[in-house]
């Protein structure tokens, strides 16, 4: 706002004062709008009338746009002692801004933002101490200022140098340079790049190294500067193609921007990668051009810049698109009803009309006879009875009722033909046909007492004990199925969870993981979908059905998923690293470093923030849980946490291997179920395998002394390598070593070794304990022994006391046939204060190796602990047989009745309970035990023989002889 004075005599122009000014913002002009109104306040220059409102004034008001290049100068300098305060405003980059408050950019504030956070450099938890006395205690300049620009395509593949300098009496002098990577603006939908940038001293060889520019942008300009001394800035054409250096906060510089016109020609040889401009300068030739400029080095002087775009250079999908991806490749489909069909529908039918046909006889005689008479029960003689069970009969079949009972009946026998006997065709001789009417008629009768049965009062009816068998106690058995690679058995148990719960998800990736286990990579991932339909927000169904789909080679599809699960959960480590590992496959450098920054970013975060926790337990870091058991109602999708048990005190170099020794997390429930909740079952309720046959999976077969060598080697290297659950506790962890436990955890060793190679070569990884380990469980799996022997011997010599690495090495002595050495492993292993990964297996296998060398003191302790921690068929008949070998009969009795109800087709569990039954006199018992014996078909020839000479000792068992 200018003042045109009255003109004076002999005056030829009039004269003009300004008296205040009102900066208005044109950015709306470059987003698009042809014109805007504004309201804008004027800020009156010091020593304008406009301090003193006036009236009368003549004014003339006029915009004054120029094309200012972005070159900051006249930086405050700050002493030390206090911080900037934040939000603070922005200021114009405008040198003729005469009013004070007309240089702060309207609704434009800096916020600052935690160090983490940034791009750049010093954003380590180590930088903290530093940066703070920096930015705080010390002498620093601030500039505060945001330059807005025009982002031209050739500036979109440009490299950012950001150089500096200060002036000395007219001359250029502390020549600086620090090196921005802006390569995270292309990655998609990133608009904002802010950080702490190191300057180090202007160096021709360094500068042509990093950017292949052979001369010093800002040298001429500097001096044309000098030179001119013009406040407005430097008109210089080569200015016009400079990338600016932008605006300082705090130590230094703070804020944006790139000047529009870029060098076309910056980019072209620099790598896409991050260039690390942290590292020491060594090999350089003496700074003989800028000498000064090694104060930058020595003091540690960095500049805060901030780079923002008003849209983000590569559009990123929104998460509303990922979902429509993802549903139209799996939609969610609905559960289906639930309906009854065969065999079991026509005993259901058959038995509905056993109970409707006989409450129908019953109020016939009630109407007869009255319910009183029927309440006096035993009260009534039987003369009096057979009277009345006469007349009730000459009553039905006089009023033909007794005919329609028979039609009635007739649908439902004619459905159990056809559905349960499957007979549908005629028979092709009378004796066939009475042979058949024979064992239908058996049938009809037993399955009309459990109808009648069924509706009879609760105290008239016996008790009958059922065992139930937990999903969780079910997937223990899989799991004990897979050790012995008794692959059909473990997918019979998989499916018996489906078939129970169908739309648990969990036992869908359980599932899948075993079809990954087994090479069945087309199974695997209808699994993994059939999971995902039941949850499309699940995001480890998202990754695993990512993982198939590279596996598949569907790397469109796998990308969509990978990124799904990154927008549905940003804090995710392991969805980060699957999807730059995606990237690294597509050859897609730029945006694998996009994903594999923002995982290191998510993992320094988590790490940092248990920290903290940790800092505020108090005397957490003196105890750990001895005997802890791990809820098994997450499974391994989830985060599990360990239960409180008996706090021991432990010495730090006790537990370097704490993240391998979490112990199996379906421990827990099965438990519960069975350990000291009920007595043991007797030997008269053996359950015949008819009557529910369930699979078995012979693991501790050929028991004493017969094993050969040959065939421990065919029995699986151990289950799921190791159990990773949780979040590991090892503070050296990277995103690849929690993306390698998981993929372990799920079997996907395809995808493994190519996160190992990455371990290998991160900074933060390398050659650890836990890699080695990782390395010989790979090796195991496939039976080279030799192999990971030479892994196993890497790892124990970095972590001597990992109780993880002598669990391993005695499978792997257990399965190349050293048992002696496999032996003393296991024994180690237990020793441990923190147990192993898979401790159930390590019992199991070491009981086995007591009984074969008949130390069955020390197998019926081992079987004891591993029947406390998880119960199943297999650690009740190793405690029965240790028992039976210490002519314990009846512990034994109760252990291997304990196994015969958890699964009542193992052969052995028949076998050992015939020799007890022979040993205490039980003659009809022994043979119905000995019967089962031989219909499962043992196998163990030995076995089999001692019970024959058992037999033939006390003179029964054998109904043959």
């Amino acid at each position: 706002m200018t003042e045109v004075l009255p003109k004076e005599r002999k005056q030829k122009e009039e004269k003009t004062l300004i008296l205040g000014q009102a900066v208005v913002d044109l950015l709306p002009l470059l987003a698009g709008e042809s014109s805007f109104e504004t309201t804008a306040p004027l800020h009156p220059v010091q020593g304008s009338p406009l301090e003193t409102p006036r009236s009368g004034v003549k004014v003339i008001s006029t915009f004054q746009p120029k094309d200012y290049p972005i070159l900051f100068k006249n930086g405050t300098l700050k002493s030390g002692g206090e911080r900037e305060p934040l939000p603070r405003p922005k200021k114009w980059p405008i040198a003729n801004i005469l009013a004070p408050g007309a240089n702060n950019i309207p609704d434009a504030f800096i916020v600052g933002g935690p160090y983490e956070e940034e791009e750049g450099e010093l954003n380590h938890p180590e930088d903290r101490e530093f940066r703070n006395q920096a930015e705080c205690m010390k002498k620093r300049i601030i500039w505060d200022l945001e330059s807005r620009c025009y982002l031209d395509p050739p500036a979109v593949v440009s490299e950012l140098r950001c150089c500096f300098w200060t002036e000395d009496e007219g001359q250029l002098s502390f020549h600086g340079v620090a090196y921005v990577n802006m390569v995270p603006l292309l990655y998609p939908g990133v608009k904002r790049i802010r950080g702490a940038f190191h300057v180090y001293p202007y160096l021709d060889s360094t500068v042509h190294e990093k950017t292949k520019c052979s001369f010093s942008l800002f040298r001429d300009t500097g001096h044309h500067l000098v030179q001119n001394n013009k406040i407005g800035g430097i008109t210089s054409p080569l200015t016009k193609q400079v990338l600016s250096k932008n605006l300082k906060e705090d130590k230094t510089v703070k804020e944006k921007d790139i000047d529009g016109r870029l060098r076309p020609g910056d980019m072209q040889a620099a790598s896409i990668k991050s260039q690390s401009s942290d590292t020491p300068l060594e090999g350089e030739p003496p700074l003989s051009h800028n000498p000064e400029g090694q104060q930058y080095v020595e003091a540690g002087t960095y500049i805060v810049l901030e780079i923002q775009l008003d849209r983000a250079l590569v559009p990123k999908r929104m998460p509303e698109e990922l979902a429509r991806r993802v549903k139209e490749m799996i939609p969610a489909r609905p559960p289906l009803t639930r309906r009854t069909g065969g065999a079991q529908k026509a005993v259901s039918d058959y038995h509905s009309q056993i109970k409707n046909i006989s409450r129908a006889i019953l109020d016939e005689y009630h109407r007869m006879f009255g319910k009183q008479v029927a309440k006096l029960g035993n009260d009534i003689d039987s003369e009096t009875l057979e009277e009345q069970k006469c007349q009730l009969s000459y009553e039905l079949n006089c009023s033909g009722k007794y005919f329609a009972f028979k039609e009635q009946l007739k649908h439902a026998v004619v459905k159990i033909v056809r559905e349960k006997y499957l007979k549908t065709t005629s028979f092709e001789s009378q004796e066939e046909l009475q042979t058949f009417i024979s064992e239908l008629y058996v049938f009809l009768v037993d399955q009309m007492h459990v109808a009648l049965n069924q509706t009879m009062p609760d105290d008239i009816q016996d008790t009958i004990s059922t065992i139930y068998t937990s999903s969780e106690q079910l997937r223990l058995f899989a799991f004990e199925a897979e050790i012995n690679e008794n692959f059909e058995m473990a997918a019979v148990y998989y499916e018996e969870r489906l078939v129970r719960d169908p739309q648990n998800l969990d036992h869908w990736l359980d599932y899948g993981a075993f079809c990954l286990l087994t090479e069945d990579n087309i199974k695997a991932q209808e699994c993994f979908r059939k999971a995902l339909s039941l949850n499309q927000s699940h995001i480890h169904s998202l990754l695993l059905c990512g993982v198939l789909a590279v596996l598949l080679e569907n790397y469109e599809q796998a990308e969509i998923f990978f990124e799904d699960a990154t927008c549905l959960e940003p804090t995710n480590v392991v969805a980060w690293t699957l999807l730059g590992l995606y990237y690294e496959i597509q050859n897609n450098d730029i945006r694998m470093e996009m994903a594999f920054h923002e995982a290191s970013k998510q993992l320094q975060a988590r790490m940092l923030q248990a920290q903290t926790t940790k800092q505020k337990s108090t005397d957490s870091s003196e105890y750990v849980e001895e005997g802890g058991k791990i809820g098994s109602n997450l499974g391994p999708w989830g985060p599990t946490n360990v239960s409180s048990t008996i706090p021991v005190k432990v010495e730090a170099s006790a537990v370097p291997g704490a993240a391998l020794s979490i112990p199996d997390e379906f421990l827990e429930e099965s438990s519960k179920l069975q350990s000291d909740s009920r007595e043991p079952i007797l030997t008269t309720q053996f359950q015949d395998p008819s009557m529910g046959p369930k699979p078995s999976n012979i693991f501790l077969k050929e028991i004493p002394g017969k094993k050969e060598a040959s065939k421990c080697q065919d029995s699986s290297a151990f289950l799921h390598p190791v159990h990773y659950y949780g979040v590991s506790q090892t503070p050296s962890t990277t995103i690849f070593m929690e993306t390698i436990r998981f993929l372990m955890k799920v079997n996907a060793v395809q995808y493994v070794r190519r996160v190992l190679a990455h371990e290998l070569l991160c900074p933060q990884g390398g050659p650890s304990c836990e890699y080695y380990l990782v390395l010989a469980q790979t090796h195991l799996l496939k039976k080279d022994f030799a192999k990971a022997e030479e892994y196993l011997q890497q790892a124990s010599q970095m972590d001597y006391l990992n109780p993880n690495v002598w669990g391993v090495k005695g499978h792997l002595y257990f399965l190349s046939g050293n048992h002696a050495e496999a032996k003393a492993c296991y024994e180690r292993t237990i020793s441990f204060v923190v147990d192993a990964s898979g401790m159930h297996f390590i019992f199991l296998r070491l009981g086995l190796l007591y009984l074969e060398e008949k130390e069955y003191e020390k197998a019926k302790k081992t079987y004891l602990q591993a029947c406390k921690r998880s119960p199943s068929c297999l650690t009740w008949l190793g405690l029965g047989i240790a028992c039976y070998r210490l002519e314990e009969l009846t512990e034994a009795e109760d252990a291997l009745s304990e196994a015969n109800a958890l699964n009542n087709c193992n052969a052995e569990v028949w076998a050992y309970l015939a020799l007890v039954c022979l040993k205490a006199g039980r003659q009809l018992e022994a043979e119905q035990a000995y019967k089962y014996t031989i219909k499962l078909k043992l196998k163990d020839e030995a076995l089999l023989a001692e019970i024959r000479m058992v037999q033939e000792m006390v003179g029964f068992g054998n109904p043959s002889f």
